[in-house]
């Protein structure tokens, strides 16, 4: 029996001509060619990129249905499907049960009660950036090194209980398999892996370098885990209890390769844009600075200062809406669908994209200006709930948004009470939409006291 076809118009879009100019665009220029979309043809777009197309939906209804009211028709899509290859199977690209049974071992990691235990940890690692930085007054620093070496140094003593300095090639090895994702994502996975270019080369030996980062911390802790509740404890049991141990083995590097990388990018590049930000708009950083110093004297930051570091979570939540760190939600239709009355046809590609729903000209009145006063109390209760998801939406909400925000309002505090990052003088910012959203070629600033 045929099956009945769904109701509904094809969004409007680029001719099927121009399908291999699409791909090109898409591997030069990903947010501009979802922003030009969506300025030119709507909140709904079809997108002809090589031998696909892109169901392309930028209107907070649309978001809500795909991503959670109908999200058990939408596995991950375009892009994570083809980061498996460089990222396995981890909680990142996974499906079904493997994912459902990957979130329960590492969920209880961050129950609130345990990420406030852990508070003291993440002030300590930001208390050590800010004196690194200090000691470098006088200096340009790369602000997103700076960062990503903070925050693997936290997500190693809260997550793993270990020390993540030791690995020294971590940071590198981490920008080879983002480079390797995104060359996947714009070949569409047609070139074989063995082929041996630079970019290929340096993915093999980034991915070894990592395996021997997660035997080596397995090894540390024993084969069948310990009494700590960390993740590393609950995944290394869960490993164990895979009836094929190369299955136990291949699925407890996958998660570790994808915490590594998920738990400390996400974050450095949300410090990094929100610093940017910051020496753009002195006024914003003069009102920052003077409520850390209100509120933590000369004192390190607890977990009860969060809710009086609201200006400093206003800055961080106005740097994701104008940088979200993951600005990409691709799916795949696992059956026809509606969506805001467009038909989308099973097995088609559907990307919520997430810089440009948060520059919806709808619900961001002048949407490139930085304004975290967007967030004050009143403001964000007027806006549509799916608005803004700087951590996704749905079942696959990001697990570790409490934590990743709390280190960044601790860290944001701290530099601003103690020092100021200037930028470069006709240094132009751009960024770089990889697996997360970073700066490229990194982001020099000069280290100076604080005024």
């Amino acid at each position: 029996m045929t099956a009945t076809r769904l109701p509904g118009r094809t969004p409007p879009g680029p001719p099927r001509s121009a399908a291999l100019r699409m791909l090109a665009v898409m591997n030069r220029d990903r947010l501009g060619m979802m922003t030009s979309a969506a300025a030119r043809y709507g909140d709904a777009v079809r997108i002809p990129v090589g031998p696909k197309e892109l169901y392309f939906f930028n209107h907070p209804d649309h978001a809500k249905h795909v991503l959670a009211d109908n999200a058990g028709n939408y596995h991950k899509g375009i892009g994570l499907v083809h980061a498996r290859r460089a990222l396995g199977d981890g909680l990142l690209t996974s499906e079904g049960e493997l994912w459902r049974k990957q979130r329960r071992v590492i969920q209880p990691a961050f129950q609130s009660r345990r990420i406030a235990d852990q508070a003291d940890a993440v002030a300590q690692e930001a208390a050590a950036l800010v004196e690194r930085l200090r000691r470098r007054t006088g200096s340009v620093v790369d602000v997103p090194q700076e960062m990503t070496a903070l925050t693997l140094g936290v997500l190693g003593r809260t997550l793993l209980d270990t020390d993540l300095g030791r690995f020294a090639t971590l940071g590198e090895d981490f920008a080879a398999v983002q480079d390797q994702a995104m060359f996947e994502l714009a070949t569409l996975s047609a070139v074989p892996t063995w082929i041996p270019l630079p970019r290929q080369v340096r993915f093999r030996r980034a991915r070894r370098s990592l395996e021997r980062v997660v035997d080596r911390l397995v090894a540390e802790r024993g084969v069948v885990g310990d009494a700590r509740e960390d993740v590393l404890s609950r995944l290394i049991t869960s490993a164990g209890a895979e009836a094929d141990p190369r299955v136990g083995r291949m699925r407890l590097r996958d998660e570790l390769v994808t915490l590594l990388l998920a738990g400390h990018e996400t974050t450095a590049s949300t410090l990094s844009w929100t610093l940017h930000l910051l020496d753009r708009h002195p006024e914003v950083l003069r009102r920052l600075r003077a409520e850390a110093q209100a509120v933590l004297g000369d004192r390190l930051p607890t977990v009860a200062d969060l809710e009086r570091l609201r200006y400093t979570t206003m800055v961080l939540q106005e740097a994701m809406r104008l940088f979200p760190p993951v600005w990409m939600l691709p799916r795949r239709a696992l059956a026809e669908d509606e969506v805001g009355g467009y038909r989308v046809p099973r097995g088609a590609d559907v990307v919520v994209c997430t810089y440009t729903l948060h520059r919806h000209p709808e619900y961001w009145p002048e949407p490139d200006r930085f304004d975290p006063e967007r967030f004050a109390p009143d403001s964000a209760e007027s806006r549509p709930r799916y608005a803004y998801i700087p951590f996704g939406a749905g079942p696959r909400f990001c697990v570790g948004n409490h934590l990743g925000m709390m280190e960044a309002a601790f860290v944001i505090a701290l530099i601003a009470r103690d020092l100021k990052l200037t930028g470069l003088p006709g240094r132009v910012v751009t960024p770089e939409p990889m697996l997360s959203l970073r700066v490229r070629g990194g982001l020099p600033m000069l280290v100076s006291p604080a005024e």
